[in-house]
Formats: C-alpha cells, structure tokens, sequence
C-alpha cells in the first residue's frame, strides 16, 4: 500500500514549499494538488494556479511523484494543457503524475459561460483524454471531433516517461471507468456520495464503505469487458470522501488503510490537515501518520 497527501494551493509560495519539501522528507508515496479555478466551500478564499504551484514544488523536492488531483475539461483545452504536462514531466524529472476525471459541476465548471449535462461532461471527457493521450505520444497531431479539434499540435520533444507520463483517471460511472481501463495506468475513486441525513458519523462511514464496495465491483466488470488483467491497474482511493476525515486520528487512518486495501486498493490519498472547515484537522495527527508510514503500508 501507498500512502499519497493532497496539499490544497491555497498558500502563498512561501507558506506552501516549506510543507512540499516536508511532504518528501515524511515519506509519502506521492504528493498532489487540486486543479480547479476555485472550489466548493473554499470558493472566496485563496486559490492559486496548479501547474505554476507544482513546477515550484519540483524545484523543492528532489524523488517524491507529483501530480494533480484531477485535471478536468471544464476549462481546459487538450493542446496546450499537453504542453502543460509535457513541461511538468521534464521539470520535475520523469515524477509528473496526471489526474484527470470529467470535472463535476459548481463554480469552475460554469465560469466560462457553459453548463453541461452530465452526460455531455462525459462525451467531452472521453474525447478529451483519447486527445491527450494522442498528443503526448506522438510529435504531430491531427485531430477533428465533436468537442476539439487540433491541426498541426506540436509536441516536441515529448515526454520524459515513455510512452507518456502516467493517466491516473478518475471515475464512478461505467463509461469514465471505460476511460480507465483504456488509457490508465492508475484509477481514482472517492467512492459514492449519498444523503446520509439522519446517520450518525459511525452509521454514515459504514455506508460509505458499503457504496465503495459496488464501485469496486463496477470497476472490476469494466475492467473484465475491456480485457484487462486486475491488477494490471493501480487504484487509488481518496480516503478523505469518507465522512470521516481520515486524519482525525492515527486509529481512523489506520482503519480506513485497512478496509481500503481490502477492496484492492494500491494507493490511498489523504490531505494535508486545514485549520478549520473541510479538512480540519490537527497537523500532530499528520506528524504521527507520516512517521508511522512503514506501519500503514503492511498494516491489514
């Protein structure tokens, strides 16, 4: 099991490297940042740009993987956003990790002026990652479709990680889940919101848990129609849909590592503790699970 953390691009440079490089030094597997304009609750407080913020984090970190959790069309085109992740791979030496997932709805989904059915958000979004896949695998791309289209695309002189960097695409629909099983190297869930109104926080964690399970299930019936072995995919799982925050204590982490590696889960993604609201949490909680990591990795 690996164990990966989430830092949010809400600080100043100055604030945020000093937890980057300490990211690294505690041990984690991989070390990620959200890739939206603005988000949810957070939507009037600070948020910086993602692929500036982890150009800076590779210049402070020397072996720890990277990545963005996710990238999404919402507002971003293929071709230059190729150029994006071809430039990240070679920063940060071959460490570049991309996230991608369809992108959900709320404010980053609707500043550019269009709103999607759910439906159309997954059109756009197997286009987008059968484009991306094209142009960072070959120097010059032609591309005509019914959401993009690309004369020309340069890119030279291509990845550093060969064929290209690493898809780690999220999913909890069948046809996304399809996405995965064709292009990724990694799938990402957060498992199965639902209205849990009337649960208590026990009750509500257990039924979390218990949705999970049918994702997995789904997954693997995706994966068996496109003809790919089991574990011929990592699965990462963002331990932090729970709704229970993982890092309220060693014991909830350590459990949800458990269960999570139960499923079939490789890889599990906490964040970086907040003050308050989302995420809250205290970063001695953070202190023990990063020293601590050898336990949770052969934990279950």
């Amino acid at each position: 099991m690996r164990i990966g953390i989430v830092l949010l691009p809400q600080d100043r440079w100055a604030v945020a490297a000093p937890r980057w490089r300490r990211a690294e030094e505690y041990g984690f597997d991989h070390a990620w940042t959200y890739d939206h304009l603005a988000w949810q609750s957070l939507v009037d407080e600070p948020w910086l740009a993602t692929v500036p913020l982890l150009a800076a984090a590779a210049g402070v970190t020397e072996r720890i993987p990277l990545g963005t959790w996710v990238s999404h069309p919402n507002y971003r085109h293929p071709v230059p956003f190729a150029k994006d992740v071809m430039g990240l791979d070679d920063v940060t030496g071959g460490r570049f990790l991309l996230g991608v997932g369809a992108g959900g709805t709320g404010w980053d989904a609707d500043v550019l002026g269009e709103r999607l059915t759910t439906r159309e958000r997954t059109d756009r979004f197997v286009e987008f990652v059968d484009l991306m896949d094209r142009l960072l695998t070959q120097p010059v791309t032609d591309w005509s479709g019914d959401h993009y289209t690309a004369v020309g695309a340069r890119m030279h002189p291509g990845c550093l990680q060969q064929p290209r960097v690493p898809f780690v695409v999220a999913a909890n629909g069948p046809r996304a889940m399809a996405v995965a099983a064709r292009h990724g190297q990694g799938w990402a869930t957060y498992g199965r919101v639902a209205d849990d109104d009337g649960l208590s926080p026990a009750q509500a964690q257990e039924a979390w848990w218990a949705r999970l399970a049918g994702v997995v299930e789904r997954f693997e019936q995706v994966l068996a129609e496109a003809g790919r072995a089991p574990g011929s995919i990592d699965r990462y799982l963002n331990i932090d849909a729970a709704p229970v925050f993982s890092l309220a204590s060693f014991d909830v982490l350590q459990e949800g590592v458990e269960r999570a590696r139960a499923l079939g889960f490789t890889d599990v993604v906490v964040h970086w503790p907040r003050a308050e609201g989302v995420y809250a949490g205290r970063e001695e909680v953070l202190e023990e699970a990063a020293a601590r990591l050898d336990e949770l990795r052969s934990a279950g």
